[in-house]
This record gives structure tokens, C-alpha cells and sequence, in this order.
């Protein structure tokens, strides 16, 4: 009986998204009983108190705060020596740090696998991608990734309803924006994805999907201009945002023809690769460009500020590509905790890979490829782009949904350069700009959604203590972050 409650809550909730996209911020609810065992704090007036605080702005971190909760809302700001107001609850918070929650803008709700994987790196043909519908959710959520963003959808109506279902609280789970089925063109590599006829059909897949209640798109990587033009088009004129994942249609083309934001940095960008043809994804995959694209240099100045001037965003998932980097991810313990024997294996294997190629010339070209990305969104960012960020969670186990989230904000310290406060302010803040919630979440002021990540650290004097999540708070509901990585042990890569 309950679960078929939850469910018609849920499926309501879709209903009403049919014909324009449910809101990303849904109005709170009270958790459900299949979400009660993961609560830590209810709901109600709550005082954090004598926490360090990093508010998300990119301002230095402000020590021994009281931060006041009521209900779904944060009710202020006060320094600890004051008085908490009667009827609250305090939770001594000392020694800890509260940033807001991760406002994760490049994230999935799949796991691509490779049919028979070998350790040499050989497998068999079609690539095939599970939903991860029951593990994704709640390891974001216990990771701190309050709001995020699916960047592409295989299953977009699972999608749509797992978000309905978070929704109306019958699952744990961050606020969705769920982005429709990728917009791919001839020859995809997935045999999960719709390939694309033309523009004509570029706009219909939008309408249709718009309609559906997506919140967004994202063209991928054999569009070709035509159909990416068609395809904004349709989306703006429905107040919808488009990004991509690219490589047929170059930056400077994608810019000129409205994009909205560009995915992976600038490792996808293939304007200067040799031979580019229009329309055409080349073999090179845009590694050339990245190359002779150097941070500073005359070409590199000149697309930052082709993509400033046109209001691009650009979205850094450094965690995917530090995987091809000879063993410069660390093995995360409680990360390789989540994942299925068969997917750690396979994870194994291609890290081993990955080792061997440590100071070969295709490795070293692409530690060269990767540098110069990471200093490009330092200038990008320095240069008033807003870069926003997240780690692309698909097929390779050292990306897994919330630790990789909290991974990419170390890489842009570690290797971008940014000041931690910078960092966070990028994975909170930025997210929400670009989202246009700003004034809702993103970081921690009075009035905004109490959503708030209580960390047992302080991540400016190590990065790495972004990892040691205490209790996550969603609409003003303190969630138990181990609990919910419990509760998912050895399934990720499964379901």
C-alpha cells in the first residue's frame, strides 16, 4: 500500500511535467518511509553552531559561525557568540565546515559497460549502458550533490521518473535536472542512442522531449551544425538550455550558433585538429588542438574571449580525463566499496592500462593535452567565463557519482590552480548561476534552501577533507551520508 502511494505521488508529479518541464527545486516534502532510515536530523529549527563556514561566494572561509535552519529555508548568519534563538536545536559543530551543497552539472544516471572486457583492454562489440536507477541517487546525495544536472540521458523517462519519485520523497535523492536523450548524429558508438536524420529531426526530438518535462539538452558528439542549430533553436524558443559534448562542430562554430555551454573543458574542442572536416568528428578527437592551443597563446586568447563575449559556459570534468593520466587518481577505499566485483575489476584493468602507458609518446602527449586544458579553465574562469563543473560518471570505476563530484573539486586545486574557496564556489555557486537558481541555492545566505553539506574538516587547509562528509542536508533535512553509502556497497555498476 505504500509503495503504490508513493508511486501515484510520484507519477502526479510527472503529470503535471507533461507539458512543460517540472522545476529542477521542487517544493519540499516530508520524507517518505523508504527515505526515513536515512534521516539523521528532521526537519524544523536547527542552529549549527560554531562551524566554519565557506559560504560558496568565493569569499575566504569565516570561522565559529551559527548557521540557522527553519524548515527548508536557512534563517541566518550569526557569529557563534551570539545567543541561538529559542526553540532551535543546537548541533555542536566544532571542528567541522559547512560548505552549500555540490551543484553537480555534469553527472549521469547510467554506467556504460564493455561486454567481456580483458585486461588488455579488448571487448566485444555493442557497447550497452544499465541505468543505475537505485545506486546514482543515493551516492550523490551521501556525497554531498544536492542538485544535479544528467547531461545526457539513455533512459530519459527513467530519469524523469526517478526524479518524480525524489520529488514527491519516496526515494533519496538530490534535486534533478534531467536532460533529454542525447542529441547524436550518423555513426554513434551507442547503440542506445536515436541518431539523428537532419535538422528537421533535431527539432521534433527537442519539441517532443520538452513537452515530455526535460529541463534541458545536450548535443553529442557526430551533430552536425545544421542539426545543433535547429536543435537551440527549439530549445530556446522554449526556454530551455542546450549544452554539448562535441567534436563534428568545433567551439567557435557552436559559439556562433548559440550554444549554451560546452562540456569536458576544452579537451573536445577540434578546430585546429588537422584535416577537420565540417560536420565530421575526426579520429583525432580534438587532442591537436588542445595541444597547440597553449594557455595565453594568441589562439587560445582568442576563443576565450569568443566564448565570453557569446555568454558560453564551459563545464570542467577533470576526474574522466585524470583517468588516462598514469596513475595520478588515487585508489579511494569507500569509493571501490560501491562498485560490483565485476565493475572494480574492470576499473582495475583499465587503470593497469593506463600505467603502462606512463612515458610513452601517445601518454606524455596527452599529460601535455591535459595541462594545458587545465590551464585554459583557469583562464577561461579568469577571464569572466562562468566555468562550472562536474566529473562525468560513466564507464570507468574510478568516476563514480558523488566521489567523483568531490574529486573535481580537489583536481581544481590540485592542477587548475584555483584556491579551494575558489574551487567550491565553482562546484556550488556557478552551477546554480547557470541554472538561473542562484537566488534559491548555491550558496549560504539567508533565505536560500537550506541545502548544506556538513563536512569533518576544513577543506581550505586540505583539499582532500572535502571528502569527509558528515551529514548532507537537503531541503533543510539532515541526511546520513554513511548510511546511505551502506546502503549501496558492492551494488554500483549493477543497478
Amino acid at each position: 500500500m505504500r509503495a503504490r502511494h508513493c508511486l501515484a505521488a510520484a507519477a502526479a508529479l510527472l503529470t503535471a511535467g507533461t507539458l512543460s518541464a517540472a522545476p529542477v527545486l521542487a517544493p519540499p516534502v516530508a520524507p517518505g518511509a523508504d527515505v526515513q532510515p536515512f534521516v539523521r536530523v528532521p526537519s524544523g529549527r536547527i542552529a549549527i553552531t560554531h562551524v566554519r563556514v565557506i559560504d560558496g561566494t568565493g569569499a575566504a572561509s569565516a570561522e565559529d559561525w551559527t548557521v540557522l535552519i527553519d524548515g527548508a529555508r536557512i534563517a541566518g548568519v550569526q557569529a557563534a557568540s551570539d545567543a541561538v534563538p529559542d526553540g532551535y536545536r543546537a548541533i555542536d559543530a566544532t571542528g567541522k565546515t559547512l560548505i552549500p551543497g555540490i551543484v553537480a552539472m555534469h553527472n549521469h544516471m547510467f554506467y556504460i559497460a564493455r561486454p567481456n572486457l580483458t585486461p588488455e583492454g579488448r571487448a566485444d562489440d555493442p557497447l550497452v549502458v544499465p541505468q543505475m536507477t537505485f545506486t546514482a541517487p543515493r551516492l550523490y546525495l551521501a556525497n554531498g550533490v544536492t542538485t544535479m544536472r544528467t547531461t545526457g540521458s539513455v533512459e530519459p523517462y527513467a530519469d524523469l521518473n526517478v526524479k518524480a519519485q525524489i520529488d514527491a520523497g519516496a526515494m533519496p535523492g538530490p534535486h534533478m535536472n534531467v536532460t533529454g536523450p542525447y542529441l547524436e548524429g550518423a555513426n554513434s558508438p551507442f547503440i542506445q542512442m536515436h541518431q539523428l536524420r537532419d535538422a528537421d529531426d533535431a527539432r521534433q526530438t527537442v519539441a517532443f522531449w520538452a513537452e515530455q518535462g526535460v529541463n534541458s539538452f545536450k548535443a553529442y558528439m557526430n551533430i552536425t551544425r545544421a542539426e545543433l542549430g535547429a536543435a537551440v533553436k527549439e530549445a530556446h524558443r522554449r526556454g530551455l538550455k542546450v549544452t554539448g559534448h562535441l567534436c563534428s562542430v568545433t567551439y567557435p562554430e557552436a559559439a556562433a550558433l548559440g550554444i549554451d555551454d560546452l562540456e569536458h573543458g576544452f579537451f573536445v574542442n577540434t578546430q585546429l585538429d588537422p584535416g577537420k572536416t565540417p560536420d565530421v568528428c575526426p579520429d583525432t578527437g580534438g587532442t591537436p588542438t588542445l595541444i597547440a592551443m597553449k594557455p595565453g597563446s594568441s589562439e587560445a586568447n582568442a576563443l576565450i574571449k569568443l566564448l565570453v563575449d557569446h555568454r558560453v559556459a564551459v563545464t570542467s570534468t577533470l576526474p574522466v580525463f585524470e583517468q588516462s593520466l598514469p596513475l595520478h587518481a588515487p585508489l579511494n577505499p569507500r569509493a571501490m566499496a560501491v562498485l560490483t566485483p565485476e565493475a572494480r575489476n574492470d576499473y582495475l584493468y583499465l587503470r593497469n592500462l593506463a600505467a603502462t602507458r606512463g612515458g610513452s609518446a601517445r601518454g606524455e602527449a596527452f599529460r601535455e593535452a591535459y595541462n594545458n586544458n587545465a590551464g585554459l579553465e583557469r583562464q577561461f574562469a579568469m577571464s569572466g567565463g562562468l566555468l562550472i563543473a562536474g566529473p562525468d560518471p560513466t564507464g570507468n570505476g574510478g568516476v563514480i557519482p558523488g566521489f567523483g563530484d568531490q574529486r573535481e573539486i580537489e583536481l581544481l586545486v590540485q592542477d587548475a590552480g584555483f584556491s579551494p574557496v575558489e574551487a567550491i564556489r565553482i562546484a556550488t555557486l556557478n552551477g546554480a548561476i547557470f541554472m538561473g537558481l542562484q537566488d534559491h541555492i548555491g550558496s549560504i545566505q539567508a533565505g536560500k534552501i537550506a541545502d548544506l553539506v556538513l563536512i569533518d574538516g576544513n577543506p581550505v587547509a586540505a583539499i582532500t577533507d572535502i571528502e569527509k562528509v558528515d551529514t548532507v542536508f537537503k531541503d533543510g533535512v539532515g541526511y546520513d551520508s554513511a548510511k546511505l553509502l551502506d546502503s549501496v556497497k558492492g551494488r554500483y555498476g549493477q543497478y
